[in-house]
């Protein structure tokens, strides 16, 4: 039985982005292909022995109309994988990241990008090693509510839940549905860039 860790990458990096660069300035922009997130899990995680350490990421595609930015962003996922497999995270691509066009308040278009399905596929894989009798804790590393049913189904199995939020906006549903809350501290966050 295992005590693993399930990071939803988007959900967890957009957390960290916000909290540090609340006004998205360029200058201030984090590079997470060298983001210390070994070094904030350990501090954080004090005393909780990990079996396994599991990065989703939805997975990229070219899109026409973007073209130089997507090969941009597929780059640096590129990156981030190879630096969070160097130290020791399995990094599972899941879902899709989609553009779409939707149509503005003001009656122009704007190209925009969603993820799909990486939620589904880490409540599948949770509840699978639960089934399989391979987990005996799990730590959720995601701040999304659609993961609440899977985690009711961890309760069911008897299986111990770890809800890994930010202090800034944690999710209440996810602290009702887990048997414990670690919120991560700003301060926390600033001690691991470049690392």
């Amino acid at each position: 039985m295992q005590t693993i860790l399930f990071i939803d990458s988007r959900n967890f990096i957009s957390k960290i982005s916000y909290i540090l660069n609340p006004e998205n300035s360029r200058e201030k922009q984090i590079n997470f292909a060298i983001y210390d997130f070994s070094g904030l899990l350990s501090k954080v995680l004090t005393g909780i022995k990990l079996d396994k350490k599991i990065f989703y990421l939805g997975k990229l595609e070219l899109h026409k109309e973007t073209e130089k930015k997507s090969n941009d962003l597929i780059e640096k996922q590129r990156l981030l994988k190879l630096h969070l497999e160097q130290r020791g995270f399995e990094v599972i691509l899941a879902g899709r990241v989609r553009g779409h066009i939707e149509n503005c308040p003001k009656g122009h278009e704007v190209l925009t990008f969603k993820e799909k399905g990486v939620d589904v596929r880490m409540a599948v894989d949770m509840i699978t090693a639960a089934c399989n009798k391979n987990l005996k804790a799990a730590i959720i590393g995601s701040s999304d509510s659609d993961l609440q049913p899977a985690v009711r189904e961890l309760r069911n199995q008897k299986i111990e839940r770890v809800y890994l939020g930010f202090e800034s906006q944690p999710n209440k549903g996810l602290t009702a549905t887990t048997n414990r809350t670690i919120l991560i501290r700003n301060s926390e966050l600033e001690e691991f860039i470049g690392k």
